[in-house]
C-alpha cells in the first residue's frame, strides 16, 4: 500500500517570469499526481502538496533544480491521500497576503531586512537568557491561535493576514519595540515577512522562528514552549506536535476542549466554529448566526447532509 505524505515549503527568491514558473509547477504536480496549493509571485514560491512518498520525492527533486529553489527547506508530515480536494497553482502579487507587495524586497538570500533566524534550540536559548522579556509574536490569524500557540504569546486580533499591517500600524504594540520579539507561524513564510515589516516599523530586536511551528514541533514535540494544537490548511484541519497535548479551543456548544473547526449547514459558509466530537453533528444541523444575518432568505433551510 502506498504511503501518503504532505510537503510544505517556500522560497523567497526573485523570479523574472512567475507565469512560466506557474506553468512548470502545474505540469510537474500533474505529472506526479499531486494535489494541494502552489502560489508563485515575483518574490518566489510557497507550496503545500500531498501525494505518495515516491511521487513527492520526484517532485521535490525536480523543483530543487530550479535556480533559487536549490535550498528549499521541505517539511514532511503524514497524509491520508485525501488531504486536498484538488490541485491549484496560481500567480499572486504576494506569497503571503499582507497587502504589502510594494514594501517587500527580496534578493537571492531571501527577504531583505528580515529578522535574525532562530532554530528551535536557538529560541530556547534566547528564552533561557532573556526570560519573560522575550515576546513571542503570532503571525497567524486569531482563529488559528485559538487552538494552539506559544505560551504567553502576543496574538493580534485579526481574521485575515491582510489585517495584520493595519493592526501593527495602529500603535497597539509600540511598547514592544525595545524588547526581543520572535515572530512565528505555521511553516515560516508568514513570520519571515512579518519580521521585515516589524523591523521597518522601528522594532529594534526582531527574530523569526526558522521553519515555523512545524520545524519546532519536530524538535520539541509537546514538551517545549508550545501549548495546544496546530491549525493546518487542509482536510486534517489540525495536527498535534506530540503526544499528551490538550487543545486550547473550546466547543461552541458545550465548551469542551477541542481543536476541530467546522462550517455550518450552508455549503457557501466560510465561518469556522469549534466543535467537540460529541457536538460535531450540530455544525451540520443548521445555519450559523453569520449566515442568517448575511443571507436571511435562506433561514430555515437545510442545505447540507
Amino acid at each position: 500500500m502506498a504511503v501518503h505524505k504532505i510537503v510544505l515549503f517556500y522560497a523567497f527568491t526573485p523570479l523574472a517570469d512567475p507565469r512560466a514558473v506557474q506553468l512548470w509547477q502545474l505540469a510537474l504536480a500533474e505529472l506526479w499526481h499531486l494535489t494541494g496549493r502552489v502560489l508563485v509571485s515575483e518574490h518566489g514560491i510557497n507550496a503545500t502538496l500531498g501525494g505518495t512518498v515516491e511521487d513527492l520525492k520526484q517532485y521535490v527533486k525536480t523543483t530543487r533544480r530550479y535556480a533559487g529553489f536549490e535550498r528549499i527547506d521541505v517539511k514532511w508530515s503524514d497524509g491520508t491521500g485525501h488531504d486536498f480536494p484538488r490541485l491549484s497553482v496560481k500567480v499572486r502579487p504576494e506569497l503571503v497576503a499582507f497587502g504589502a507587495a510594494d514594501e517587500l524586497k527580496v534578493d537571492e538570500d531571501g527577504v531583505v531586512g528580515g529578522g535574525e533566524r532562530l532554530s528551535p534550540q536557538g529560541l530556547h536559548d534566547l528564552v533561557d537568557a532573556r526570560g519573560d522579556d522575550v515576546v513571542m509574536f503570532d503571525g497567524r490569524n486569531a482563529f488559528e491561535a485559538a487552538i494552539g500557540r506559544f505560551r504567553g504569546a502576543v496574538v493580534p486580533d485579526v481574521e485575515t493576514t491582510r489585517d495584520v499591517v493595519a493592526e501593527i500600524d495602529s500603535g497597539r504594540y509600540d511598547d514592544l519595540k525595545q524588547r526581543p520579539v520572535v515572530t512565528y507561524c505555521t511553516g515560516g513564510v508568514r513570520c519571515e515577512v512579518l519580521s521585515a515589516l516589524l523591523r521597518a516599523r522601528g522594532f529594534e530586536e526582531v527574530y523569526q522562528l526558522d521553519g515555523g511551528v512545524v520545524r519546532y514541533g519536530e524538535v520539541f514535540g509537546s514538551t517545549g514552549l508550545w501549548d495546544g494544537s496546530l491549525y493546518v490548511f487542509d482536510e486534517r484541519r489540525h495536527v498535534e506536535l506530540g503526544p499528551g497535548s490538550t487543545p486550547l479551543g473550546e466547543c461552541t456548544v458545550c465548551a469542551a476542549a477541542t481543536a476541530w473547526y467546522d462550517n455550518c449547514a450552508d455549503p457557501s459558509c466560510r465561518t469556522l466554529r469549534l466543535f467537540c466530537d460529541d457536538c460535531a453533528a450540530t455544525a451540520r444541523e443548521g445555519r450559523c448566526e453569520v449566515c442568517v444575518e448575511e443571507r436571511p432568505e435562506r433561514a430555515g433551510t437545510r442545505t447540507r447532509t
